[in-house]
């Protein structure tokens, strides 16, 4: 059983990100068991003023991707057409699900800004490397570069150390017996805001507000290079995930910590 957190990472999250509403009774079981190094204060995920004032998008506003995509097209004009058609780039429906599961925030600006609350584990072997994913197999057959930590985008309502466990599972469970021997070391937390133009949706600029933590997973990861299968992410949400470009497979490999980044998309 995880051991319960005497102080919450992100107990304000939800209402500091104005995300929708989630009933914690419907949370994803956590499959992993771990021991929780505690931080005594940690502040809670928030998002930065923007420079101009606006305000942000509602995910009710959109009812589906093609809704999402109107809104769009006369705030991107030049760069929309080139979504999930240039390799490596993700599409409408891809962004219409990070809204609708309250993973992602869009701002009413011209261009629009996305902003998204990631969890970053630092997992690290004997000898002090760090577990870094060079690249994706998407789902329409390109290959993309990553070179960073394991890294999930944060849900409304979730802790860090959640969303660190549940990268874990999703992403490295298939190479896991079990969840038995992972430690997340929450002493080691450290949060950053990084603006950039993301690689995913081009022409869209992206706020990410890092959190990162360092883990320890005892048993079970290769000690070479190797790779994991990932389930698709949206599967529950029906013929709304159709077209979505998805990961298929992750390709992992241990590196120095000092040549570990964390640059996201």
């Amino acid at each position: 059983m995880i051991k319960p957190h005497s102080h919450s990472i992100s107990a304000d999250f939800l209402a500091a990100l104005a995300f929708v509403a989630v009933n914690k009774s419907q949370r994803h079981h956590l499959l992993l068991k771990a021991q929780i190094h505690h931080l005594p204060s940690m502040s809670t995920a928030t998002i930065p003023a923007a420079s101009t004032g606006s305000a942000f998008v509602s995910a009710q506003s959109f009812s589906s991707p093609q809704t999402l995509s109107d809104w769009l097209r006369p705030r991107l004009p030049r760069d929309l057409p080139s979504w999930g058609v240039k390799p490596g780039t993700k599409n409408v429906s891809n962004l219409w699900l990070e809204l609708a599961h309250g993973e992602a925030l869009l701002q009413d600006s011209v261009p629009p800004r996305r902003t998204v609350n990631v969890a970053a584990v630092r997992i690290r072997n004997a000898a002090g490397d760090v577990l870094i994913e060079s690249h994706q197999e998407l789902s329409d057959g390109t290959v993309r570069p990553r070179r960073r930590p394991l890294s999930e985008k944060m849900r409304p309502g979730e802790t860090v150390c959640e969303a660190v466990l549940r990268a874990i599972r999703e992403e490295l469970g298939s190479v896991l017996r079990s969840g038995e021997g992972v430690r997340v070391l929450m002493e080691s937390y450290s949060r950053r805001v990084e603006e950039r133009n993301s690689v995913s949706y081009p022409g869209m600029p992206a706020c990410y507000i890092l959190h990162s933590v360092d883990a320890i997973v005892e048993e079970g990861l290769p000690e070479g290079e190797f790779f994991t299968e990932e389930e698709d992410e949206y599967a529950g949400s029906g013929r709304l995930a159709e077209g979505a470009v998805v990961v298929r497979r992750h390709f992992w490999k241990w590196t120095p910590c000092e040549e570990a980044s964390e640059g996201f998309h």
